[in-house]
């Protein structure tokens, strides 16, 4: 595939030379946000350890490939909304690389290809142990990271909260299980082996659907101004502020109901272990009520990632030993 032509670059170049190339890398791979592609993996895994079949080679290979996918649509991000006049000046989300000037926008989208090569590369091995629903998975999973912003651009449309919550919360979850559970019997299996998934499990994803789409919506409310600007329809800017952070309080209502209610339903107390992150829950969701303000939000969505590792850690910790 032939690169496309260098967006135009935004920034001075004075700017652009006080951030190292490393650095410049980190910034674009955005890690404040890989919470997002860890936590799915971590919970899939727990309810895997507490059905009897954890493989630690799938599960391995299925975190490194979920990081893989959330860096290369990171990438994605970066430079579709650069090519697209998303990403001004007036920006007040965490610094862009290729709008910014400090990446070239070709190396940007050269850079998104390679990661997803990467993801494809790991995947190989999940697909030898899951077959062709791992395939319709994983590439499923890359094609709307990509399509996030580029292609149809469906988070332009108001369309990224559902995509963000079926594909990085349902279907990572879901997924993580499934090849740990087809990892014993026949490689390759063209279908779903018996057993390989069920409803135990779609219950148990919802939580981490739920907290990786709290952070699209602080994203987003965050971005709201600059958004409607540049024609981003996102729900924030359809609908407001207001109902936005209704949204993000009954995502949040999910992610901790859930587990009180299997705990109740099945006797499984420890499943009761993420409500010790309810504090650190209210305090983003005061700041979230309190401010509109781009670095105070920057701050809130970093601590909305946190938020959401220890919730799967502990939520994952709580299916393993129940």
């Amino acid at each position: 595939m032939s690169d496309p032509a260098s967006p135009h670059q935004a920034a001075d170049a004075g700017r652009a030379q006080t951030v190292s190339r490393l650095r410049a890398w980190l910034m674009a791979a955005r890690p404040q946000t890989l919470p997002a592609g860890a936590s799915p993996v971590i919970v899939g895994t727990g309810a895997a350890l507490g059905t009897g079949v954890f493989h630690a080679g799938a599960a391995v290979a299925a975190l490194l490939g979920a990081l893989l996918i959330q860096i290369g649509t990171n990438f994605a991000n970066d430079y579709y909304d650069a090519i697209k006049g998303a990403d001004t000046d007036s920006r007040v989300g965490f610094r862009r690389v290729t709008s910014g000037g400090l990446i070239d926008g070709r190396t940007v989208y050269r850079a998104m290809w390679a990661t997803f090569a990467g993801a494809v590369a790991v995947g190989c091995y999940l697909v030898w142990l899951g077959g062709l629903p791992v395939v319709a998975v994983g590439l499923g999973s890359i094609a709307a990271g990509i399509a996030y912003t580029g292609g149809p651009a469906y988070g332009y449309k108001g369309l990224g909260d559902p995509f963000v919550f079926v594909f990085f919360g349902l279907v990572a979850v879901n997924g993580t299980v499934y090849v740990q559970a087809a990892a014993p019997l026949s490689p390759l299996p063209a279908g779903l082996p018996a057993g390989t998934l069920s409803w135990h499990a779609l219950v148990a994803s919802l939580p981490a659907a739920g907290l990786t789409t709290c952070m699209l919506v602080i994203n987003n409310i965050r971005d709201a101004d600059g958004d409607r600007d540049a024609g981003k329809r996102t729900l924030v800017v359809r609908f407001g502020r207001p109902a936005a952070r209704v949204e993000f309080l009954g995502l949040l209502a999910l992610a901790y109901g859930v587990p009180a209610v299997m705990a109740v339903a099945d006797g499984a107390w420890p499943r009761l272990l993420p409500l010790a992150t309810l504090p650190l829950a209210a305090a983003v969701v005061r700041t979230l009520y309190t401010t509109t303000d781009g670095p105070t939000l920057n701050r809130t969505l970093a601590r909305c990632g946190k938020l959401m590792l220890v919730h799967s850690l502990l939520f994952a910790a709580g299916l393993a030993v129940s």
